[in-house]
């Protein structure tokens, strides 16, 4: 009794210690909310005490408004969802207007200064909140590209963009989207992401802006920068899914869905292209420019109809896995065993070298036809980078964590006599059927087993009569020269034997005397 009341307390105890830990974090994170909220505020009344202009104060006064409709969806109508999406929405449409609405008058503003370091605390909240969750393991890591709040605080600085001209707000809206790649990219922990983190980071901060001509609010955009990316950042450590389950939200879509996200690829490619090709119409240094992009320009295009054409292969050999999951999906056979079983493994390690040269054009290519001026240019590299970074990683990946394909072969002889004293006894009529029918339940049991590992079956004979030399030969040797369908031998071959054989030497005992030994492959 004493015993099972100290597992008890125990028990109790560390109930409590998860549920203060817990406490604690969500605490936390409404602290970080609050602070954010407060530099909002804050930031938006000074820019319309600077300016005067009243459609600041009407959007000041409908960012309330909104916060206090979340509110009441959250707390009087359990709309949990639709509240935590409004404010997301609302917070990332707001801090793109505190980016994008900035003067040089508001550097000497009290109130700007104040708003700037909430936001800095706001942004240090969140990151010491991401690592606490990780850290005191109250964070659950799931199969996703982009979490719901990603996608909405990212649509909201997008719709914010709008406050700008035509050409600057498609330039913030393509920087949007190479932040969206670059989440994904440092999500699925891409080989090159942290070299796309650094390339995104001294890109905006150095060029992006400069090239668009306006000036930004750097604390505003660090803290929408910092809120979105330390948990991708953090995953790279804490994110404990293997590889086909980080990728299982993409292998899970369907043929179609598939097959038309390559036309959004296809268009980026074909922008970033054009707009690098913009670059020719710098004639300063002609005798530079013209020939290189010529020669860089007409490698990246064989490159990327290559990558096309590859990652729509991949596409179809990955319809067809999903095709046979489903057949075999009562036989508890995971989408993984059946890739493997279909050579996708032989197909990513190829596919990985022709995206690296993909993803070498697309770098060569950017520096030839650097645009310093240009942000729609900056944002189209911007793009293209973190994509073509995932197409490689998932391609060696999945050419690193998959088994190869196998296939087998099967021989039963059931044996009709024995030579326990060195000299062939033959058994008596009982003892031949009853080795009969083990056999033959023995030929049933291994054809099950290479159905149930997929393992391609080359042949399952069974002889009662023996089978001579020849025949064994000549099928083993059809049997080792068996390829894939797509060219290359197979990673496995299994033979399975069942017969008699000789002790000393272990060869296997055939017709007319004859023995094979499998030493003389």
């Amino acid at each position: 009794m004493d015993r099972e009341e100290e597992e008890e307390d125990l028990t109790v105890k560390r109930s409590q210690r998860e549920a203060d830990v817990f406490t604690s974090v969500c605490c936390l994170g409404c602290l970080s909310r609050i602070n954010l909220l407060v530099a909002v505020c804050v930031g938006m009344y000074a820019r319309w005490e600077v300016t005067g202009e009243p459609m600041i104060l009407v959007i000041f006064i409908l960012g309330l408004f909104v916060l206090g409709i979340a509110s009441i969806l959250h707390y009087y109508f359990a709309m949990e969802k639709a509240s935590v999406s409004l404010f997301h929405l609302w917070f990332g449409f707001l801090l793109g207007l505190l980016c994008f609405l900035n003067t040089p008058a508001l550097s000497t503003n009290v109130k700007e200064l104040v708003a700037n370091y909430l936001l800095i605390a706001s942004a240090a909240m969140k990151a010491v909140l991401a690592v606490t969750e990780r850290i005191c393991s109250t964070f659950h890591h799931k199969p996703t590209l982009l979490t719901p709040v990603e996608w909405l605080e990212l649509l909201g600085f997008a719709i914010a963009s709008t406050t700008r001209l035509f050409h600057e707000s498609v330039a913030i809206i393509g920087l949007v989207v190479a932040l969206g790649a670059l989440i994904v990219d440092l999500r699925m922990k891409s080989l090159l992401s942290l070299l796309n983190l650094i390339a995104f980071a001294l890109v905006t901060s150095l060029v992006f802006f400069h090239a668009l001509g306006f000036p930004t609010n750097p604390f505003a955009l660090s803290c929408y920068l910092c809120r979105l990316l330390c948990e991708p950042l953090l995953d790279l450590y804490f994110n404990g899914l293997g590889p086909a389950e980080r990728w299982m939200s993409v292998f899970s879509l369907g043929k179609v869905w598939r097959r038309l996200s390559m036309i959004p690829l296809c268009l980026l490619e074909l922008a970033f292209f054009v707009f690098a090709a913009l670059k020719l119409g710098h004639l300063d240094q002609w005798y530079l420019v013209i020939p290189g992009f010529c020669i860089f320009g007409l490698f990246w295009a064989i490159c990327h109809i290559i990558l096309l054409i590859t990652v729509w292969g991949f596409h179809t050999k990955l319809s067809e896995c999903q095709k046979a999951w489903r057949v075999h999906r009562t036989r508890s056979q995971s989408l993984e065993q059946v890739m493997a079983s279909r050579g996708i493994r032989h197909f990513c390690l190829i596919s990985e070298r022709l995206v690296f040269f993909s993803l070498l054009s697309t770098v060569i290519l950017g520096a030839v036809s650097w645009q310093a001026s240009n942000g729609l240019f900056l944002s189209a590299l911007l793009i293209v980078l973190p994509l073509e970074s995932l197409a490689h990683s998932l391609f060696h990946e999945l050419g690193s964590c998959l088994g190869g394909t196998c296939v087998g072969y099967a021989l039963v002889i059931p044996t009709s006599y024995s030579s326990s004293g060195g000299q062939p006894t033959h058994l008596p009529p009982q003892y031949v059927q009853e080795m009969n029918l083990r056999s033959t339940g023995m030929l049933n049991n291994i054809q099950r087993l290479f159905s149930h590992h997929m393992i391609q079956t080359f042949g399952c004979d069974y002889s009662t009569s023996g089978v001579n030399l020849e025949a064994v030969q000549n099928k083993l040797r059809t049997f080792l020269e068996l390829r894939t369908a797509d060219g290359p031998r197979h990673d496995t071959y299994l033979v399975y034997y069942s017969g008699h054989a000789h002790k000393n030497s272990g060869a296997w005992a055939l017709a007319e005397g004859q023995t094979f030994h499998l030493a003389q492959y």
